[in-house]
């Protein structure tokens, strides 16, 4: 049995230059290599945002970018959704959602979130309460939909 994932919550300002290359690192090798889309990760919004990472055994296995309210959209945020193609195929992205989710409410409270998922996920956001609100559209090459929980 792996090593259970310890999780830490950081504002971006707080990160050590090694945490944020490996997440930096992370997001390219996931969002611009696997999915072989060309886009611009860092957009900006990091430095306004926490960043929730799970480590194992000191390796970043999955990160997800908690965004405040007002910033991306009225209500509060989940993006940057990630886990490391190696550690997959355990319920880790499950466990990252929950408590992504668990933090964003114990930050800002209790509230509806909103998410700009990739489309072919929605069944995956749907087990964390996230429902569609909105139709397809495109986003660097990506179907994505808003999906919104409640």
């Amino acid at each position: 049995m792996s090593e259970p994932v310890l999780w830490r919550c950081l504002p971006f300002d707080a990160m050590q230059a090694r945490t944020l290359y490996a997440l930096l690192r992370l997001r390219s090798e996931v969002f611009v290599v696997e999915q072989q889309c060309v886009f611009l990760d860092m957009d900006d919004a990091d430095a306004d945002c926490l960043h929730l990472l799970g480590e194992r055994n000191g390796q970043l296995v999955a990160s997800a970018r908690l965004v405040p309210p007002g910033l991306k959209y009225p209500e509060a945020s989940i993006g940057r959704v990630v886990t490391a193609p190696d550690a997959r195929g355990g319920g880790l992205g499950h466990q990252l959602m929950a408590e992504a989710v668990r933090v964003l409410c114990g930050l800002w409270g209790q509230q509806p979130i909103r998410i700009g998922a990739q489309a072919h996920l929605q069944a995956f956001y749907r087990r964390h309460g996230f429902e569609t609100d909105g139709p397809v559209y495109q986003e660097d090459g990506i179907d994505h939909v808003e999906m919104r929980r409640p």
